[in-house]
């Protein structure tokens, strides 16, 4: 994390399209007993059985208010329908941030939520009331505003100098078409130091370079290296910088070369690739399939779930060195007076530090989550809440520790959270 709103889409969708009757009481029990005591944590953690994945407490460190002012975040247009801007959050050292592409801006806060700085469109935004210029002279002041012409900031991350990379759009004079990969290239990805000050753009080629095509993820990682990852018709672009914005690697994978594994005849769907941030590898989530058929006629039929896998690539040389089977999640409901299950397909969120990954999928009251370890292939499951009224607006991710980050909204506020998940990931170290 997650970077997942494509995913979380599709799962909520599939979620609410089944006409079942979802149990209610699953996690009651879970909710009356808050999560105090480390000693707790790796209890809540063991795989259990449905009824009993014990659920992570939540903490809200602030609220934001739905809007244009600098402390404030835009969500919503004036209809209260969801504009198509993204908005990502991270977090650094205990400082959040959040890129909100409707206010194009982009602010730094306290864990307490006292924002420390914003980057903001002077042409967009209204003047800050609370915050000061950055003194250029070399003047003091605690919190700031430092002027960009931002014009839609999205996909977020922030690296061990505290830097800031955010994705943005290029001017439309500045728009190109691939004849060979038939990809728009727009994108770009803006370079901001400590204080929110720009030091550079950069390109597929690196400083200065030419647009990227739509850009899917953006993660720091070894040495304070960066991977952009985009998404193209015909497969994946992974552009890999070290901390001087220097191309070191670019690697493709075609849609029609993904990996499959040997023992079975499937066909793959890529569900996301993500970044190692402490490592130079990447984890691509496929989903496989495979046809069905009319044994009387030989007739395809249609297709069936068949398994899910976690690829591991080394950047450097484009090798696959290991894989993870990712289990289905067991959605139980009630049909027809009778208990069922179904399986469903995690999504992948982010990696995690010492080989680690976290899953997702869309349950009833919030999320069930699943950590796996790349290596040994341990697994620890549990159980976010998330009220229904505030899926108004969602992002979720996943800090380098292991620290569950979400950013919910309510037509009228958003609400910062986090759950430590990272108590938990003791028993998933290498």
């Amino acid at each position: 994390m997650t970077r997942h709103d494509a995913s979380m889409a599709r799962l909520t969708r599939a979620a609410l399209g089944t006409k079942v009757l979802f149990m209610k009481t699953c996690f009651a029990a879970v909710f009356k007993k808050p999560f105090v005591l480390l000693g707790f944590v790796l209890a809540l953690f063991c795989s259990c059985a449905d009824t009993s994945v014990p659920s992570i407490a939540r903490e809200d460190p602030f609220t934001l208010n739905i809007g244009r002012l600098e402390d404030q975040i835009d969500l919503f247009d004036l209809e209260g329908r969801r504009s198509g801007g993204k908005t990502r959050i991270a977090m650094r050292d205990g400082l959040f941030y959040v890129s909100n592409g409707n206010g194009q801006k982009i602010m730094r806060y306290t864990s307490f939520g006292d924002l420390l700085f914003m980057i903001y469109n002077d042409e967009t935004n209204p003047p800050p009331l609370t915050l000061k210029p950055f003194p250029e002279n070399g003047g003091m002041v605690t919190r700031w505003a430092v002027s960009y012409p931002l014009r839609d900031p999205g996909e977020l991350a922030v690296d061990s100098r505290k830097h800031i990379f955010v994705e943005d759009r290029m001017p439309p004079e500045r728009h190109s078409n691939d004849s060979e990969t038939r990809a728009l290239m727009d994108s770009t990805v803006l370079h901001f130091d400590a204080d929110g000050r720009f030091v550079e753009y950069l390109g597929r080629e690196g400083v200065g370079g030419t647009p990227f095509p739509r850009i899917h993820g953006i993660y720091t990682s070894v040495d304070d290296e960066l991977a952009v990852i985009c998404r193209l018709p015909v497969g994946w672009h992974i552009y890999w910088f070290n901390s001087q914005g220097t191309l070191r690697w670019l690697v493709k994978i075609a849609n029609e070369e993904l990996p499959i594994p040997s023992d079975r005849d499937v066909w793959a769907s890529m569900d996301t690739i993500v970044a190692a941030p402490d490592e130079r590898k990447i984890y691509l989530k496929l989903d496989y399939y495979r046809d069905t058929y009319d044994e009387s006629t030989n007739t395809k039929t249609g297709s069936v779930m068949d398994s899910s896998v976690i690829w591991i690539m080394n950047v450097s040389d484009g090798v696959y060195s290991g894989r993870i089977e990712v289990p289905f999640y067991a959605r139980t409901f009630i049909e027809n007076n009778k208990r069922v299950s179904e399986d469903i397909i995690y999504s992948l969120l982010g990696a995690v530090r010492n080989e680690r990954v976290m899953l997702y999928v869309p349950e009833n009251g919030g999320y069930s989550m699943l950590l796996l370890h790349v290596n040994s292939q341990d697994q620890q499951r549990a159980f976010i809440k998330v009220d229904a009224d505030e899926l108004q607006y969602n992002a979720l991710t996943v800090s380098d520790e292991g620290i569950l980050l979400g950013l919910f909204a309510t037509l009228y506020e958003a609400n910062v959270v986090w759950w430590r998940t990272d108590l938990g990931l003791g028993a998933l170290s290498k």
